[in-house]
Formats: C-alpha cells, sequence, structure tokens
C-alpha cells in the first residue's frame, strides 16, 4: 500500500492548536547562535519560518516525505525545502534538529533517534515531540471500527497501535544510553474544537488518512458516518465547543561538552 496523501488544507484546519506544541518544544531549546537548523517533517514549512525568525544567523532548512505539503512551503523566506523522508536525514555538521509530530509515522523511530544523536556534534541539540493519545477514544474507536466485521476484511493492517511511539521512560533511555542531556515530560492539551464533528475533521487530516485512502469513497463515506457517531458520544459538545483532550510526548536534548 502507498503512503497515504496529505491534505494541506485540512491539516491547517487546526492550525492553532496544532502549532502550540511545537513552540513549547522549541522554546525548551537553548541553543544561542546554531549555524544550521533542520526541521525534520516540516510539513508546509510555516512553523519552520518561526525556526528562522528565532535564529535569524542560522542557516534553516525544512524537509518532508510529502510532495503535497512542501508544495506549499514558502520559496521566498530564505529558508531551504526539501522531499525528503526522515529515515534519510543526517545530523552531521547540525546544530539543531527539531522534529514536530513526525516520528509516530516512522516505523524503527526509536533505532532512527541512536543514529541522529550518534551523528550530532558537541553542543548540538536534538528535540521531538510525538502525540501520545493512541490510547484515547479518538483512535480506540477508529481501530475498534476498522476491526469490525463490516471492514476488518478491507482494514486489516492499515491502522497503528499504541507500539506507534515509546513511552517518555523508553526516551529517556534511548537519548541518555547515546551520550545525551535529555529532558522528557508529557502535557495533555485540552483543546476546544470549534463547529460540527470537529473531532473528526481534526482526524481527517492525520490519523484517519490511512483508512481514507484504502477504501473506496462511497465506503469511505460510510466509515465516516459510523465512526462520526461514535465520536459525538465520546466527545461531545458543549455550549462553548468540543473538549478534545490530546496528549503529547516531548523530549530536548542535548550533545555534552
Amino acid at each position: 500500500m502507498s503512503s497515504p496523501t496529505w491534505d494541506p488544507a485540512q491539516y491547517a484546519r487546526f492550525a492553532s492548536p496544532r502549532s502550540r506544541p511545537f513552540h513549547d518544544l522549541v522554546a525548551r531549546v537553548g541553543a544561542q547562535d546554531p549555524r544550521v537548523v533542520v526541521d525534520v517533517g516540516c510539513g508546509p514549512g510555516n512553523l519552520t519560518l518561526d525556526l528562522a525568525r528565532r535564529w535569524p544567523g542560522a542557516r534553516v532548512r525544512g524537509f518532508d516525505s510529502s510532495p503535497e505539503m512542501i508544495a506549499q512551503a514558502p520559496t521566498d523566506q530564505g529558508v531551504e525545502f526539501t522531499v525528503a523522508p526522515a529515515q534519510e536525514f543526517d545530523a552531521t555538521s547540525v546544530d539543531v534538529v527539531v522534529s514536530n509530530a513526525v516520528l509516530q509515522w516512522v516505523p524503527g523511530h526509536r533505532d532512527l533517534l541512536r543514529r541522529w544523536a550518534s551523528q550530532l556534534a558537541p553542543g548540538a541539540w536534538l528535540a521531538f515531540q510525538v502525540p501520545s493519545n493512541f490510547d484515547a477514544p479518538s483512535h480506540v474507536l477508529m481501530r475498534e471500527l476498522a476491526d469490525s466485521p463490516p471492514w476488518r476484511h478491507r482494514l486489516a493492517g492499515v491502522l497503528r497501535g499504541t507500539e506507534s511511539v515509546a513511552a517518555p521512560q523508553e526516551y529517556l533511555d534511548v537519548l541518555a544510553g547515546a551520550g545525551l542531556q535529555a529532558d522528557v515530560w508529557q502535557t495533555e492539551y485540552v483543546h476546544v474544537l470549534p463547529g460540527e464533528d470537529p473531532v473528526l475533521e481534526w482526524v481527517r487530516g492525520t490519523g484517519l488518512r490511512p483508512v481514507l485512502q484504502a477504501l473506496d469513497a462511497p465506503s469511505a463515506a460510510e466509515f465516516e458516518r459510523e465512526y462520526a457517531a461514535a465520536l459525538r458520544q465520546a466527545y461531545p459538545a458543549r455550549p462553548y465547543g468540543t473538549p478534545f483532550g490530546f496528549r503529547r510526548t516531548f523530549a530536548v536534548s542535548t550533545v555534552p561538552g
């Protein structure tokens, strides 16, 4: 099965709550005057521009495996954007590596983190953030529906489980075991989402993409209808909007020296 394509417009529907973890992550990076800063999995590049504003003297690069995302990246802001998967990134000679909500899509990313850590020079920084809500109703309900008799034969093996990301302690072990000084923590955001079926709209831009790509259009619409009904029960709307809890794991590390 080919990799699910990304829809930049759908992803951007919740740009503000999606961007907040990025800023919380980068705020903990203590680099002063880095020469090279790389955003691994930069999406449409809007947040990569914030890295250029934070470190105006640095050469800032962003790359993403999605051609659709890179096509939306700005070309006139002095930042270099390239289509490439995270697995091809070489951290040699890079002073700051940032990866925001990307590594959960990369099988074997723990080994990838070890490789990056071994390539970084003393004083370099490695910071990443991954969603840690695969046991939340939004994901559990999706997996349960996909595994139900009407859908099981068409969606077998399409969705990832809780093993997509590690526990905070495991990430600490990976980074500290590679010789880095690491700070690892979790934050649960409670986003207030507007509109009708907002949790469905949120996951349409991320975790639901593999399901929609695996089904034909009528089947995808029926799956969404059933899934939306379950989401409305799990995330009831309030007069002020729909609360949507979202837990994320953060890690900021540096090479001593």
